[in-house]
């Protein structure tokens, strides 16, 4: 279907949920982009704080509340109320480079079968300084194959979507607490040629309550979406060891930090109930860590007992 006679180009979703202490910021990258033709909403999923007032400063953006419902529905919410033929997803705390939107739209003008291009992110921190740069080697081909070894795009607002890719997906699934971009990005792949340009377009703030580093979420929901992808490889050697490799890269990424969590709470709570959760999600997800990380703790206690004799 054709976009209605004046529809902007792209429709940027500025997600947020108890940001708004960084929601001008990120609202402003988006004003300072070098391509102009585009809209700018901001979904607002049942924040608690100033998030209201700081949306009601800012001119120039459609502002949409709803109730809490998570990040996969604020995105669905944003995408359909907008008109572009692209559509760019940021989270309310990290921001756009100034030629992300140019980047992103002149690639995937070249590449007019492409379900999304993608490019790369710097780190920045609370305050908005650069502390890393992160620029891999684009993946040129089997992106499929790539993403089941990890997550190589990364950032969310590092990629430009089609329209009609959201459409014909459905959009992002609402059941799923984190990892639903990385579920996303296996659909459209399976199905549709995906571009990785070399260009940094976006900064990914870390400001120490960022979802990534919720070890239990983020290990429960990447393997609960790789999880996914086992019917589609099963017929394949190379897809298969893929699949294993990405297993193994997750469990080890998310799992040993959960891992020192558990132990973390194991010396400081009054209650080992702190512990259960994780726990669970280990038995669940990572039980081979938990099976090794316990095995060394019985040994360090055993010797322990017998220098005491």
């Amino acid at each position: 279907m054709s976009p209605p006679v004046g529809a902007p180009t792209v429709t940027v979703v500025v997600t947020c949920h108890d940001h708004g202490r960084f929601l001008s910021d990120a609202v402003e990258s988006v004003r300072n982009q070098t391509f102009a033709d585009l809209e700018v909403i901001v979904v607002d999923d049942g924040s608690t704080d100033h998030t209201p007032a700081v949306a009601a400063r800012l001119g120039g953006i459609r502002y949409i509340r709803q109730k809490r419902a998570g990040l996969s529905a604020a995105r669905n919410t944003g995408w359909r109320a907008g008109l572009g033929c692209y559509v760019s997803f940021l989270d309310a705390d990290d921001r756009l480079l100034p030629q992300a939107l140019e980047t992103g739209v002149a690639w995937a003008t070249a590449h007019p079968n492409a379900a999304f291009v993608s490019g790369h992110y710097v780190i920045i921190d609370g305050s908005g300084v650069r502390v890393s740069a992160r620029r891999r080697p684009c993946v040129t081909s089997e992106h499929y194959e790539a993403l089941l070894r990890s997550n190589y795009i990364g950032m969310h607002a590092t990629v430009l979507y089609r329209r009609e890719t959201l459409e014909r997906h459905g959009g992002f699934d609402v059941s799923l607490r984190a990892a639903e971009d990385y579920d996303m990005y296996f659909r459209a792949a399976r199905q549709t040629p995906i571009v990785c340009h070399p260009e940094v377009v976006a900064e990914y703030r870390w400001h120490g309550a960022n979802m990534s580093l919720d070890s239990g979420l983020m290990l429960s929901g990447t393997l609960r979406v790789l999880g996914r992808q086992r019917e589609y490889v099963r017929e394949d050697a190379r897809l298969k060891q893929a699949y294993r490799d990405g297993l193994r890269f997750w469990q080890h990424l998310f799992g040993e930090a959960l891992l020192d969590e558990v132990r973390d709470r194991m010396r400081t709570a009054k209650s080992w109930r702190a512990t259960v959760r994780p726990v669970m999600l280990l038995i669940r997800f990572y039980p081979l860590g938990l099976a090794r990380r316990t095995l060394r703790f019985t040994k360090r206690m055993v010797r322990r007992r017998v220098g005491f004799r």
